[in-house]
């Protein structure tokens, strides 16, 4: 039964009138009688008593009015909040994000926001390695879809979209981009280029200072964007480690990536503000999961590329 079936039984439930039924919900006496007649032989029992002066509710229809009541209201009460909810989803939206393949998910999830939401306008923009944070806390950026870890008592952590083994950006001529892959043991022999300004741990976490075996790993320049980092490998000043999905997105001849074989993989997520959990932001991090479950879904049907998701 659909819902708009269970208004018009229960409204002529309480109206026992066919042409008030029909009146106060815009149709026709005609389809409320077809739709009630259409209930009556999927119950399979007359739900109400029709004579020419009056109409009367069955044993079978008290019966149904009672159990539909309930369930109707709080159907009615809920979408009237979520319609409230949506009224308040105005203004701007600002998102960052790092890296291009999460570039491509919060576009494509903001496409769907905004024909849910005309009112609210989304500013998409790129999130900067050397301060990952600070547009979130200075109030330039609502959220942002970046490496992790991030561990910050003032910063909301956020569904995780991609987690993606790591390679080793290495000069295109080093004896690195021979192999097919490297180890977390490799790193010391060779200059590691480093980004500057990210919180200790995540830095300790992307660009260790010793091996897991204790050897220490020599450090090259420090610089502060990720097409920098590439430039300084490419001109043979180290290497550095980064996503081996980087290899489809940054291309550069003379940059080779190298899996690694031991190395964990790298996360990202969403993050926003502790003190931003606004309509807007939920909306939109519940289109963004909802936009990585439909891209998912078309890459196990083959319909696009992964290297799309």
């Amino acid at each position: 039964m659909e819902l708009r079936e269970i208004q018009i039984f229960l409204t002529l439930a309480e109206e026992l009138h066919f042409g008030r039924t029909a009146d106060r919900l815009h149709v026709s006496p005609a389809r409320v009688s077809q739709v009630i007649k259409k209930q009556e032989r999927a119950i399979g029992a007359e739900l109400f008593k029709r004579t020419s002066r009056n109409v009367q509710l069955t044993p079978v229809g008290e019966q149904l009015r009672d159990g539909l009541a309930a369930g109707y209201q709080q159907i009615q009460e809920a979408l009237a909040t979520a319609a409230a909810a949506g009224r308040e989803i105005t203004g701007e939206l600002r998102v960052g994000y790092s890296a291009a393949w999460c570039g491509n998910l919060v576009v494509a999830a903001a496409d769907i926001f905004r024909s849910r939401h005309p009112d609210c306008l989304v500013h998409i923009q790129d999130s900067q390695l050397h301060d990952p944070l600070g547009p979130l806390r200075d109030g330039s950026r609502d959220l942002q879809l970046i490496e992790l870890p991030i561990d910050e008592p003032d910063i909301v952590n956020g569904p995780v979209f991609f987690s993606e083994p790591r390679a080793l950006a290495v000069p295109a001529d080093h004896p690195f981009a021979e192999r097919e892959t490297v180890s977390l043991e490799d790193l010391a022999e060779a200059p590691m280029i480093t980004v500057s300004g990210q919180p200790p741990y995540l830095l300790d976490f992307h660009y260790p200072q010793r091996t897991p075996k204790g050897r220490p790993i020599p450090r090259g320049p420090s610089t502060t964007a990720w097409q920098e980092v590439l430039a300084l490998v490419g001109a043979g000043k180290g290497v550095s480690p980064t996503s081996a999905r980087a290899a489809d997105y940054y291309s550069r001849p003379d940059v080779a990536y190298v899996p690694f074989r031991d190395a964990p993989p790298v996360e990202y997520g969403l993050l926003w503000p502790a003190t931003g959990n606004t309509p807007k932001v939920r909306a939109f991090v519940r289109t963004v999961v909802e936009t990585a479950a439909l891209q998912a879904g078309a890459v196990r049907s083959g319909r696009t590329a992964p290297g799309r998701v």
